[in-house]
């Protein structure tokens, strides 16, 4: 009998190659507490970001005096600049 092997990771987090990290508080909570936009631009976002890392993107941006849509601008750059850094999957034979 072959033995079975339990999958890299669990859950919907996708196929991203980024690290798993452990969360002290409840990311659920973190999200619920977002600006409206950001949770937006959260809900259809490539990978799965955290709130905390957005929301520090989000405030650094507007600390900056960028606008809202200047924000999600600044985001976007960081979501493509993370996909970048993305190793393509491995190949299944």
């Amino acid at each position: 009998m072959a033995a079975v092997t339990k999958p890299k990771r669990a859950g919907n987090l996708g196929a991203t190659q980024q690290k798993l990290r452990s969360r002290s508080t409840d990311p659920m909570l973190a999200y619920d507490r977002l600006p409206p936009e950001l949770r937006a631009w959260m809900a259809g976002a490539a990978l799965p970001w955290s709130p905390k890392s957005c929301l520090g993107i989000w405030r650094r941006a507007l600390r900056e005096g960028a606008s809202l849509e200047q924000a999600l601008q600044r985001l976007d750059r960081a979501e493509q600049s993370a996909l970048r850094r993305e190793r393509p999957p491995a190949r299944v034979a």
